[in-house]
């Protein structure tokens, strides 16, 4: 089977995984059967699919024409027979529970036509024991996606130990065509890659506060301010379900050994229903106050021990061959929302430092809970997970990644879709050292800055992420840091145009506010939320907005923190044009790219002139004055004056 041969797929379970499934198989075109084992739960299901379809067109992500015909793809049904007679692919989403699943294939098989691939959207158990049920075991494989599925990107696609290629490359494609990102999972092991990752740490956090080495709290806080995790690991606990976390943990005990052994308050948590948010309460209480992490209580030791499992776990995967280091990466920031993946977290920290670290927690106890793996003890001894002895001249960034759409525009794209390209202190500096390689570039004459995803241009600074430095000291350096980063677009000789779309908030505005021009999509908010946290723009908004819609107006902007459309901000001065939803990226890259075909020297000169005359008009007419004399004799203005009356466009060379 190939991709174009898939027509019509069956979910099985309209739960919350299944209708999320379901709606992303829809919104992609495709025909969907929602099965569920009564009208009741089928009903509430496809309820559920029609809200989220309603918010996402009410929200401008999608026309009203996707909503209408997404509602119309999805077919709710009871009967499994009927629901799979005619179905090309089968995704289960039941309940996680072997035997049950195990049940549910038998009868599918007899079921749906031998035509038919089925995947497991399984958090952690074997694909190959559920294929081995069916007589399709070479059409089976897991295709775990992650909640909710309508915005998470990541998709894992799981090979069991009788999954074929054909089977794997179609899924991958079938996944790609929902608009998600697969990930292969090369073996079937516990947990995949994600899982694999989170549900130790998760574990580990709870044996240090087991052992008294420190508090709930103090974790925490190490785990979202210290390592800038998006959650602390008790918070996310709590998020997950404690129960759902300790039965991952027992089967993987079950499978993998004494290393995966659930900590006793995890199981006295469960034990005493106390599941999380689900519940009302877990590691906190959520009727009582809720989740409150201190930012100044990050502790060294326990870093230490958080990354000698995040490591030793990356190594596990890379012995086991699950998948190669860039894949495990990459499934964890997008899967876990991590502000990087685990290899290069712990190459930063350092392998022989997180090897000594395991070696010393293995001597105090028994089991081989610490035993450094042969993947991290291999990758120690060569570097890092990365390597550490090869020479490379290229520039690699996290945070952003540098484009050329056509042989003009350099395009750098604030990279961190998950976290709605919110800005962390790497960010600023990436985009710092992005800029200079583009200025340095003499292929290049214009740049262009949009966001990642659909969701947001930058919703602004990563608070959480820089809240664990919160001191006036390094603030003040963190506001310099910031104005100069984006500052270097401003000061840039080239022109440069920002698209939009999604949320333009905070810092995000503020580099904005750099740009020469502004383009964005009708559904764009622009905003300056700072006041609402008791602070004010400190990236350049307090001196560079007021330049370009008046005082008046930016004063409004930054005193109320109220959000603004961008019909708005077209009407005010602030977004030069408005576009389609669809239309941002054809036409921003079509601005810059006229935009360099313009007079390299006539376009640094002016853009100079403006900036020296914003507050004292006589000294931007002198620098504009010995502009206009460098430039009369140079070889653009000969150039420009020998097109004058032709229909041919000038070719600046900037020279």
């Amino acid at each position: 089977m190939e991709l174009d041969d898939i027509e019509r797929i069956t979910v099985l379970g309209a739960g919350t995984m299944g209708h999320g499934i379901a709606e992303v198989a829809a919104l992609a075109g495709y025909e969907v059967n929602l099965r569920d084992i009564n009208e009741e739960l089928v009903s509430d299901g496809y309820e559920q699919i029609e809200w989220s379809l309603d918010k996402l067109a009410e929200k401008d992500r999608i026309s009203e024409e996707a909503r209408d015909a997404a509602k119309e793809n999805v077919t709710p049904i009871v009967d499994l027979e009927e629901a799979v007679e005619d179905t090309d692919v089968v995704i289960e989403a039941i309940v996680e529970e072997m035997s049950i699943k195990q049940e549910v294939y038998e009868e599918l098989d007899g079921y749906a036509p031998d035509r038919t691939i089925f995947a497991s959207n399984t958090s952690s158990l074997s694909i190959t024991d559920l294929s081995e049920v069916t007589d399709r075991a070479e059409q089976f494989c897991g295709m775990h996606f992650f909640n909710p599925p309508v915005r998470m990107e990541l998709v894992e696609v799981i090979s069991g130990a009788h999954t074929s290629e054909e089977t794997m490359d179609v899924v991958v494609d079938l996944a790609e065509s929902m608009d998600k990102t697969p990930v292969r999972v090369r073996k079937d092991r516990p947990g995949f890659i994600v899982n694999r990752i989170l549900v130790p740490l998760m574990n580990e956090a709870c044996w240090i506060v087991e052992e008294d080495v420190a508090s709930i709290a103090e974790v925490d806080s190490t785990t979202k301010y210290g390592m800038g995790l998006p959650m602390g690991s008790f918070e996310l606990g709590d998020q997950v379900g404690n129960d759902v976390s300790l039965h991952v943990l027992e089967y993987m005990h079950d499978v993998l050994g004494a290393a995966y052994e659930p900590c006793p308050l995890l199981e006295r948590k469960v034990d005493d229903e106390e599941l999380g948010k689900k519940t009302g309460k877990g590691f906190y209480d959520y009727e009582n106050g809720g989740v409150d992490i201190p930012t100044d209580a990050i502790r060294e030791d326990v870093t230490g021990r958080l990354h000698a499992v995040l490591a030793n776990e990356t190594g596990k995967l890379l012995a086991e061959d699950v998948a190669p280091i860039e894949d495990i990466d990459k499934a964890v920031t997008l899967g876990a929302a991590f502000p990087k993946g685990p290899g290069k977290l712990c190459d930063e920290a350092g392998l022989d430092s997180i090897v000594a670290t395991l070696e010393e927690l293995q001597e105090e106890v028994d089991e081989n809970r610490y035993a450094v793996s042969d993947g991290l003890r291999e990758a120690a001894e060569d570097g890092g997970f990365y390597g550490g002895d090869e020479e490379d001249d290229t520039v690699e960034f996290d945070t952003v990644r540098l484009e050329y759409p056509t042989e003009m525009v350099g395009h750098i794209v604030l990279d961190r879709p998950q976290q709605m390209n919110t800005v962390n202190p790497e960010m600023l500096e990436e985009f710092s050292q992005a800029v200079d390689l583009l200025e340095d570039d003499d292929g290049v004459r214009s740049i262009l800055v949009t966001g990642a995803g659909d969701r947001a241009f930058s919703a602004g600074a990563d608070a959480m992420g820089m809240a664990g430095s919160a001191n006036p000291i390094d603030a003040i350096k963190l506001s310099r840091k910031g104005q100069q980063a984006w500052g270097k677009l401003e000061e840039s000789a080239m022109p440069a145009v920002v698209g939009i779309d999604g949320y333009a908030l905070g810092g995000g505005m503020e580099l904005a506010t750099c740009a020469d021009m502004r383009i964005a999509t009708e559904r764009s908010t622009f905003g300056q939320p700072e006041f609402d946290l008791g602070l004010l723009p400190g990236w350049g908004g307090t001196q560079r907005l007021k330049h370009l819609i008046g005082e008046s107006r930016a004063r409004e902007i930054i005193f109320t923190a109220d959000h603004y459309d961008a019909d708005t901000m077209h009407d005010w001065g602030f977004v030069n044009r408005v576009v389609g939803n669809d239309e941002l990226e054809e036409k921003a890259i079509e601005l810059a790219d006229d935009l360099a075909r313009g007079p390299p020297l006539a376009m640094e000169y002016t853009k100079k002139a403006m900036l020296a005359g914003r507050d004292d008009t006589d000294a931007g007419l002198e620098v504009e004055a010995q502009a206009f004399g460098h430039l009369i004799h140079t070889d653009d203005v000969m150039e420009g004056i020998s097109k004058l009356q032709s229909d041919e466009d000038p070719e600046f060379e900037g020279k």
